[in-house]
């Protein structure tokens, strides 16, 4: 992140976030998901929409929590505390409505072709089955609409195990290619958090095209306050053309029925390397959500469809052998996940650029 233009420092960056978190450490932007434990990222794109894979190939815990009124989702029951398979082995963030469903057709594929999957049974070990849970924004309205395919999920799985960047980058990639936050552009984020002694870690990663507003009215980011806001002129253009920051259209508000209905929806990950249950995880997922609604405002509306997915990078043998953490520590993690969640929505904010006529916060600065 290019702090600089945003007149705020790392240092500011952690203190807000060690305030509200139990002295815990942040970090936000390129490469805060890098060497997180058997668990990479890669994004793909293809004209104004793409897909975002977060691949765990040797399987990892995972769970989900679905807040938003219109989600479009794929395998969320299945990560249910109370379900069988507790293990996913990727997750697809896509772009394309209910379309980008489709890439983890992809995805289910590429890793079945590398001997990657559920054992379904031990007499026929030649039988694997990939979980791979998954959620999508509505981006058909931002440029030229793009249905994401199963060979873009290929793709971004494949960046995610082979071509890993050195700094898994930020802002207009992936599934954040097309996405809107409110009435500027959004984008994909990733924030990480880090417990006071260095033991454990909880870090996002974010697609952030919501149809709440991540600005104030006086054109601050919500999730963090202290950086440097829109100017007073990009604040009125905007004005003329939504209600509120939000995706509402002037000229549609009143009418009963906005066209913002149908094209919203903040979805992401959260990754811890605590050896937690699933049931553990599901609370992570939710308190997540918490950092979404300081970000975003107003959040979980009808008509966003607001998706957490929370995945353990804990190796398999240790999460096994490891006695399970208590309640103390769940609830660091908790207030971890929801900071690392409002962190990683800031910084899909500020690393975004525009987009098909809509601007982005860094180009609505002021000077």
């Amino acid at each position: 992140m290019n702090s600089e233009i945003f007149a705020i420092s790392p240092t500011d960056i952690r203190h807000q976030a060690s305030s509200a978190a139990l002295g815990t450490s942040i970090d936000i932007g390129a490469g805060c998901l890098d060497s997180i434990g058997g668990i990479s990222i890669g994004h793909a794109a293809e004209g104004d929409t793409g897909v975002t894979v977060i691949a765990a190939p040797g399987g990892a815990v995972g769970a989900v929590d679905v807040r938003g009124g219109g989600p479009g989702t794929r395998e969320t029951d299945l990560l249910a505390p109370e379900n069988t398979v507790e293990r996913a082995h990727a997750v697809v963030l896509a772009g394309g409505s209910a379309y980008g469903l489709a890439a983890a057709d992809g995805v289910m594929r590429e890793l079945g072709d590398r001997g990657i999957g559920f054992e379904v049974t031990p007499t026929r070990p030649d039988i694997l089955v990939p979980i791979v849970p998954g959620a999508v924004i509505f981006d058909l309205l931002l440029g030229e609409p793009t249905l994401p395919t199963a060979e873009l999920g290929r793709e971004a799985l494949s960046h995610a195990l082979d071509d890993v960047p050195e700094d898994t980058p930020s802002g207009t990639v992936g599934a954040g290619v097309g996405a809107m936050a409110g009435a500027i552009k959004g984008g994909f984020g990733q924030a990480r958090v880090t417990s006071a002694d260095g033991k454990y870690f909880v870090a996002a990663a974010m697609v952030v095209n919501s149809f709440g507003a991540v600005i104030d009215p006086e054109g601050r980011l919500y999730g963090m306050p202290a950086a440097a806001g829109a100017s007073k002129e990009a604040l009125a253009q905007l004005d003329q053309v939504f209600v509120g920051r939000t995706k509402i259209l002037a000229d549609a508000a009143g009418d009963g029925e906005s066209s913002a209905s149908t094209r919203n929806t903040t979805i992401g990950t959260l990754i811890t390397n605590a050896p937690v249950t699933t049931a553990q995880l599901k609370r992570l997922a939710m308190c997540g959500h918490d950092g979404l609604a300081r970000a975003i405002r107003p959040a979980h509306a009808p008509m966003d469809g607001d998706t957490l997915f929370a995945l353990s990078s804990a190796e398999a043998a240790d999460s096994e052998n490891a006695e399970p953490v208590g309640s103390d520590v769940v609830a660091l993690l908790a207030a971890m996940a929801a900071d690392a969640v409002q962190m990683a929505i800031v910084d899909a904010v500020m690393s975004a650029t525009g987009r098909a006529g809509v601007a982005a916060l860094s180009e609505m600065l002021d000077k």
